[in-house]
């Protein structure tokens, strides 16, 4: 009899590695500690509850990496995404998703697996001897007792950042009589949807007294993790602000590609936007407003928002800390850890930051561990795929072996090998601009990554996703 291959932990990258697994034909148990016990950032027992945004970003595969890695984990059947597809909401050119249907679909799936056994309980300190193959997933919130252990044995020190959520608002409390319905530049999403945003318009007044407020406001503070950095692509706003005053100005509350309907030749300073969060569009979150204002300071300084004076928060934000492990120094090209190679890793204790870097880690990782346990060869993806540059930057190219620079990472271009042969003139031979020619190299980075994947499949002879 086959021994099961076991994945700590039921977030993102855990369902992936899970599904997978069983996928391919080989026996997995998937360990969830919640609801046995909990955790500071989820609010559910649902396999793959998203804590922090309801978005998979970008979804265009010919101008965006986050959507060539969409492309690629499509073609390799990946649950999460086919979920999100499924539990999709109105989002311009991203993907965004109805946070509870989407985790309620991934959990149904995996439940009625026949190969996939789910064990509610918390997995403390390193798992038995018995367990030969076994794939930790347990993301930024890995328990106490489950991360010394883990200390234990690598000998060293666990790298850690914050990271933020943003506040969700009550549709019928905005104002749309100072708010309006757009998409930026009108610029229409998978859905066709080209209003898919609420914009809150701001004239300078009232934001130079919002960032007074804001700066001012009381923060929660973490006492002996101040020296703790925050990971750049999920900011709190007040951290922003305190880099200047036009900071936000030119991040989250840029006022392009905007027209506000009420007021059409009056071009507003800055523009707070919202995202639908559910598919019943009744609730909407806070585009870019991670933040970490106490609760009471919250509602007072977020109403001060045009269209927003009268905001009631389904949830406000918050902050907690996220884990991550030297990944370069610590595991080998296929995920597993040097010093007890019975341990795979996968998801944002890894170092990629990102839902679906995370869950593409956990793809990677549930194919390894799959093809070991059913005597197959472990094929990396090139590197000239998403999947493959991901995996690379988590496990080497790093000038210093990752001992100083290892950081959590995006998937961005920068991570990908670029072209040979840049293009410079278009088909009719007349020399591109400088913004043609980004447009045309990422789309044919993009059909170099599919084009590679798909011999990456057939030579590898990695098995079509069951049905």
């Amino acid at each position: 009899m086959t021994l099961p291959i076991h994945v700590i932990g039921g977030g993102l990258a855990g369902s992936e590695a899970a599904w997978q697994i069983a996928q391919t034909g080989a026996d997995v148990v998937l360990h969830e500690m919640r609801p046995v016990r909990g955790t500071d950032a989820h609010q559910t027992d649902q396999l793959a509850e998203l804590v922090c945004s309801n978005s998979f970003r970008a979804d265009d595969w010919t101008g965006n990496a986050v959507g060539l890695l969409h492309a690629e984990m499509r073609r390799l059947g990946s649950i999460i995404m086919s979920a999100g597809d499924l539990h999709q909401v109105p989002a311009g050119g991203a993907l965004a998703v109805d946070r509870d249907g989407f985790a309620a679909e991934v959990t149904r799936r995996l439940e009625a697996h026949p190969r996939i056994s789910i064990v509610r309980g918390e997995v403390a300190g390193l798992p038995p001897a018995e367990w030969d193959s076994v794939i930790v997933a347990t993301g930024p919130l890995t328990s106490p007792a489950l991360s010394d252990a883990i200390l234990g044995v690598t000998g060293e020190g666990q790298l850690s950042f914050f990271d933020a959520i943003a506040p969700i608002i009550h549709l019928e409390s905005v104002d749309m009589d100072v708010a309006w319905r757009q998409s930026r530049y009108d610029k229409e999403g998978p859905g066709g949807d080209a209003a898919a945003y609420i914009n809150c318009p701001m004239d300078r007044d009232q934001y130079e007294a919002f960032i007074d407020a804001l700066l001012a406001g009381p923060k929660a503070e973490f006492k002996d993790w101040e020296h703790v950095p925050y990971f750049d692509g999920c900011l709190p706003i007040e951290v922003m602000a305190e880099r200047g005053r036009e900071t936000l100005r030119h991040g989250p509350m840029k006022p392009v590609g905007l027209t506000n309907a009420h007021n059409p030749t009056v071009k507003p300073w800055a523009v707070v936007q919202l995202r639908q969060d559910n598919a019943l569009g009744t609730l909407w979150n806070m585009v870019g407003f991670q933040t970490k204002l106490k609760h009471g300071a919250q509602s007072d300084v977020f109403r001060m928002i045009p269209g927003l004076q009268k905001a009631v928060f389904a949830r406000l934000g918050g902050l907690h800390r996220n884990t991550f492990i030297n990944s370069p120094r610590l595991l080998d090209g296929a995920l597993r850890l040097k010093a007890l190679p019975r341990l795979r890793f996968a998801g944002q204790v890894t170092g990629v930051e990102g839902y679906v870097e995370s869950a593409a880690v956990g793809l990677l990782a549930g194919r390894f561990a799959a093809a070991e346990r059913l005597g197959r060869p472990i094929e990396a993806p090139p590197a000239t795929t998403a999947l493959g540059a991901l995996l690379g930057h988590i496990t080497g190219g790093h000038l210093d072996g990752g001992a100083r620079s290892f950081q959590p990472m995006n998937i961005n271009y920068g991570l990908i090998p670029p072209l040979e042969d840049a293009p410079r003139r278009d088909a009719e031979g007349r020399r591109m601009g400088s913004k043609e020619k980004g447009r045309t190299k990422k789309r044919l980075i993009g059909e170099r990554a599919l084009a590679d994947l798909d011999a990456w499949q057939a030579a590898a002879s990695v098995p079509e996703p069951a049905e």
